[in-house]
């Protein structure tokens, strides 16, 4: 068996930001209920996990000595 693989155009950080937009987009046009309030954590979960992606690669951080 062969794994397929694909080469992502996007990076990681702009990927994520897109999808808590369209997440954020689609809540919009639901009523307050559960589906909505799902949406709006998975674009919370989404929009946290691009900026822990963005702290990861900051220069400040360095390996410990």
């Amino acid at each position: 068996m062969e794994r397929r693989r694909s080469k992502q155009v996007a990076n990681l950080e702009t990927r994520l930001a897109t999808e808590a937009k369209r997440l954020r987009e689609e809540a919009k046009a639901l009523e307050p209920g559960a589906i909505r309030d799902e949406m709006l954590r998975k674009a919370r979960q989404c929009e946290t996990g691009s900026h822990m992606s963005d702290w990861l690669r900051s220069p400040g951080l360095r390996a410990p000595e």
